[in-house]
């Protein structure tokens, strides 16, 4: 299992339950990276999808509470032990991605062999972070990134910022990957 996420200089993710940035060399690099994958949210990432609904192309597995209604084409689990169970005896641990949300990425990272970080140098404001993963203490390695990059973004009051990014792979060290 990996993770996938797109984080700002303090390592925010979202903000009022939406990503921080609309960044599209990034949501190209989303697509590529997660489909015909199976991918692994929270309620709150499955409603913040375009109109609510499942990404295409994925098989979208939701962790939610029992009694939330969710649409027939997720898989729906409603603990880690139910999803482990699942991508386990579906051969899937090593095709899933986590996308999200903040107590998800919290939660699984320590089960991910790598995270696929893009990072943008800015502060975004969030109220929504993940664990740092530069931080050693986190069990995460830094092994790749690209060069900076100057972007055009788009942050959640629709103001453009000309920001650098970048993509960062971590490797965990505590997993046997």
């Amino acid at each position: 299992m990996n993770a996938i996420v797109c984080v700002d200089k303090n390592w925010g993710i979202g903000k009022n339950g939406k990503l921080l940035f609309n960044i599209p060399e990034d949501m190209q690099s989303f697509v590529l990276n997660t489909s015909y994958k199976p991918v692994i949210m929270g309620l709150n990432t499955l409603h913040s999808l375009p109109g609510g609904k499942p990404l295409k192309n994925r098989l979208n597995i939701v962790i939610a509470p029992e009694d939330e209604k969710l649409p027939e084409s997720v898989v729906h689990v409603t603990n880690i032990k139910e999803l482990s169970d699942y991508i386990t005896k579906n051969d899937l641990v090593d095709k899933a991605m986590v996308i999200g949300g903040g107590m998800v990425y919290n939660t699984l990272l320590p089960f991910c062999d790598y995270a696929f970080v893009t990072r943008v140098d800015i502060d975004g404001n969030a109220d929504t972070f993940i664990r740092n993963l530069d931080n050693l203490d986190e069990g995460f390695m830094f092994l790749y990134e690209t060069p900076s990059r100057t972007v055009d973004i788009k942050d959640t009051e629709e103001n453009i910022h000309a920001v650098s990014m970048q993509y960062v792979v971590y490797k965990n060290i505590l997993n046997d990957c």
